[in-house]
């Protein structure tokens, strides 16, 4: 009890206060924008949340983490086009019940399905991350070096069909890590020379440049578009009310995206098709899915926001980021000397506390945002997309430049940005990059830390612990690969099937 008083205390301040609202608020406002999104505006923010206190920081971009999905289904819904990225799938059911004219009762179950999904998946946090940070001081070196390359190898493998480049952009993100110092000997790697590389490649120049400035690339390039809207008429408190009679499906898609996003890689996506898969399944109407079913929105919508709270399971108890954007959380702490892990838990218990509350207060200020401002948010829908890539583009530069008022660093930052933007045309993914960036400094000095009581390969695995992660590793390999060989066999029978009926047609 006095820890929660404790953490109540730590929030009952005014800059904490505005760092909710603004969060939860500006998390919608950005969401509910298409061609934005939580990436763009989290790596704007950061270098402001530098200068803040890291409960106000954490604060400010957990809210715009949680909080851009519930505005993100409001395009999805009303115009069929998802405000982020993981509110594709919203579209599938929710645009062609806008269609039918149910447009108030798409949204009401949207945002009651995230709103219970996100309770659910803070309370999984509050459960499990003291838990796995109790177990924690049993990883060693060794553990820890093989725990952030199973994120590794889960980032990659989770691009399936892509594993390959997503594996090469890894490898990339891996190599950006090592420039610079390295720091045991202090000498120079791929620097060529260059003072400005003596310090190494920021992970904030790189997330700026390939998320927001290459968006804004994006946006600056594409067409200009102005989406039209219609204004939604009717009490929305009793159409998110309706969620509870998918009670069943909120809670089984908030189950998939709690597991989902805490393994390293995974995320909302796939937490959404399996969630989508098990609501289609089960269901007395299975054929109505896609053509506007209400179970296929509960199932989609509960799965995509349980997993911004899963996802700071492993990131608070480990100090290992899940995915790209606790990846960018993971800085304001390094920044505030404030060490994820178990260390974390046992020394400033308070501190995690009032993160978990302020989560929930989060949710809380975001429906009641949306009950009452769900029109008003219309009229950001139909912001022309080249003004958004401008005031993006700005923004990012003015972010880089006040990171250490280095015009060299806007020049990179340009750089990753005309990256990201090739990846983007080629449909290649960014993420791999940035959790290579991540993940690779941790491995380094984990492994360098390990040598010293390590004679040969079989070392590592000789603690109970370090062996099952690797044989998880190498279970996750065989199984990929064991995936890809079928998948080409039933690929060649295929073709040899057609072959042979193309022949007996000619004969």
């Amino acid at each position: 009890m006095d820890l929660f008083l404790s953490s109540l205390e730590m929030l009952a301040r005014l800059d904490v206060a505005i760092a909710l609202v603004l969060g939860s608020i500006g998390g919608v406002l950005i969401g509910a924008i298409p061609g934005v999104g939580p990436p763009v505006a989290i790596a704007i923010l950061l270098p402001v949340t530098f200068s803040l206190e890291p409960l106000v920081g954490l604060t400010l971009l957990l809210g715009i983490y949680g909080s851009s999905m519930f505005g993100g289904a409001l395009p999805a819904i009303l115009i069929n086009t998802p405000g982020t990225a993981v509110n594709a799938l919203t579209t599938y059911d929710g645009y062609p019940m806008t269609r039918r004219g149910e447009a108030l009762r798409a949204l009401g179950l949207a945002y009651g399905a995230s709103f219970v999904s996100g309770i659910i998946s803070i309370v999984a946090l509050i459960l499990l991350a003291p838990l796995l940070a109790k177990v924690a001081p049993m990883f060693g070196s060794r553990e820890i070096f093989l725990v952030a390359l199973l994120g590794i190898v889960l980032v990659v493998l989770a691009h399936r069909g892509q594993t390959f480049a997503a594996g090469m952009l890894a490898a990339f993100g891996i190599f950006l890590a090592t420039v610079g110092l390295e720091p045991i000997r202090y000498t120079q790697r791929f620097t060529f020379g260059q003072d400005f590389l003596t310090s190494g490649i920021d992970l904030i120049v790189v997330v700026l440049g390939l998320f927001a400035i290459a968006q804004a690339f994006v946006l600056l390039s594409d067409p200009d578009d102005s989406p039209d809207t219609q204004p939604i008429t009717g009490s929305m408190l009793r159409a998110i009310g309706a969620v509870f009679r998918f009670k069943r499906l909120a809670a089984a898609g908030s189950g998939f995206g709690v597991l989902m996003g805490m393994i390293p890689g995974v995320g909302e996506f796939t937490a959404q098709f399996l969630s989508y898969t098990y609501a289609r399944k089960t269901s007395k109407d299975p054929d109505a899915f896609g053509k506007g079913s209400p179970e296929g929105l509960v199932a989609s919508e509960a799965a995509n926001n349980a997993v911004p709270a899963a996802a700071m399971i492993p990131l608070l108890a480990l100090g290992i980021p899940g995915e790209a954007l606790t990846a960018m959380m993971l800085s304001v702490f390094y920044v505030h000397n404030v060490t994820p892990g178990p260390g974390l838990f046992q020394n400033q218990l308070d501190f995690v506390y009032a993160l978990f509350v302020a989560m929930i207060l989060l949710n809380v200020i975001v429906v009641a945002f949306m009950v009452v401002a769900s029109n008003g948010i219309l009229r950001i829908i139909r912001i022309p997309t080249r003004f958004l890539g401008v005031a993006v583009l700005t923004l990012s530069f003015v972010g880089v430049y006040s990171l250490r008022n280095s015009i060299t660093d806007c020049a990179l930052a340009a750089g990753f940005g005309l990256l990201g933007l090739m990846l983007k045309r080629q449909n290649l993914p960014i993420v791999p990059i940035i959790l290579g960036m991540v993940l690779g400094g941790i491995m380094e000095t984990r492994l360098r830390s390990a040598m010293a009581r390590v004679s040969t390969p079989l070392d590592f695995v000789e603690r109970p612990i370090a062996a099952v992660i690797a044989l998880a590793i190498a279970a996750m390999i065989v199984l990929h690969v064991w995936g890809v060989v079928r998948e080409r066999r039933a690929n060649l029978r295929e073709d040899e099937h057609d072959h042979d009926i193309h022949d007996t047609q000619l004969r």
